[in-house]
């Protein structure tokens, strides 16, 4: 006789947003119940929960009139709303056996608290991956940080495997600088990427027409790394150790002042923790 098969527990997403709605769209995908989307009062954000409602076949509503019919309530709101939004939400039924996440890569499970004390277990759970409008990425291989109540993390472990992901637990004091890691590898990788833009634009050559010139390099960087690693998909002419050539990036990069110093403070992280030739003469050109 084949074992009884458990039961997956119906979610309640708070904020359909860019995170909430890719969420949500893969939670379907995976097999769960999405009971319930809830969003602001704003029509803006009513139109959107009610949409994303409508492709999971969930039932649309705002924090006022909240059902929270679910065994899980999972917050994707930003940062600054989540203990707010947990308050509000925390007199309007009982919490008892009831798990709460939030998907905060910077905060803690304690913005949660209010939720705690009413008898919810609850969890940060947070993919490290990039949201915006316009695009839904796949959650398969992604990795989840989680941290919190032993019961909540061992439902976001089991929700993570369905949707085809990977967890790891992240201590409360080290969330910082998860999420400032996080920061580097897309935000501040798109930052990197537009000021190369405003670079090639002393090289005449537009936005548009820099961005397309570029990509293919950019991704057999991405590759490159990904399979050799960052000492292996180094090159140019620091790695070579060629001074002369980064005293005239540098000259040419006065005009261009905040890419000079994005520049010369990459190319020191370079010398520091990349093999490179004729480290001396290459530090002694950075100081110009």
């Amino acid at each position: 006789m084949l074992p009884a098969m458990v039961k997956k527990p119906r979610i309640v997403i708070v904020g359909p947003g860019r995170l909430g709605s890719a969420l949500t769209l893969e939670l379907k995908q995976a097999g769960y119940r999405i009971s319930e989307i809830i969003s602001r009062k704003s029509p803006a954000s009513r139109r959107e929960g009610a949409a994303l409602a409508r492709k999971v076949k969930a039932r649309a509503s705002t924090c006022d009139n909240p059902h929270l019919d679910a065994d899980i309530v999972w917050f994707c709101v930003p940062d600054r709303e989540i203990a707010a939004a947990a308050r509000q939400l925390a007199l309007v039924i009982d919490w008892k056996k009831k798990i709460a996440f939030h998907s905060s890569g910077a905060l803690l499970s304690d913005e949660l608290d209010s939720l705690r004390r009413r008898g919810a277990a609850v969890a940060s759970v947070h993919p490290l991956m990039t949201f915006v409008y316009g695009s839904v990425p796949s959650l398969s291989g992604v990795h989840f940080a989680v941290e919190g109540d032993t019961a909540a993390v061992d439902a976001a472990r089991r929700i993570v495997r369905d949707l085809r992901g990977e967890v790891f637990t992240i201590p409360k004091q080290h969330k910082a600088a998860y999420h400032a890691w996080g920061a580097f590898a897309s935000p501040l990788l798109v930052a990197t990427l537009v000021t190369a833009e405003q670079v090639a634009r002393k090289a005449g050559l537009s936005a548009a027409e820099s961005r397309k010139k570029m990509l293919p390099i950019v991704r057999q960087t991405v590759a490159n790394y990904e399979l050799l690693g960052p000492a292996g998909a180094f090159s140019g002419p620091i790695v070579r150790g060629d001074a002369e050539i980064v005293r005239k990036h540098l000259q040419v990069l006065k005009k261009i002042p905040e890419a000079r110093n994005v520049y010369r403070a990459l190319a020191r992280v370079a010398l520091r923790h990349l093999p490179v030739r004729n480290r001396a003469k290459l530090k002694e050109a950075l100081e110009l």
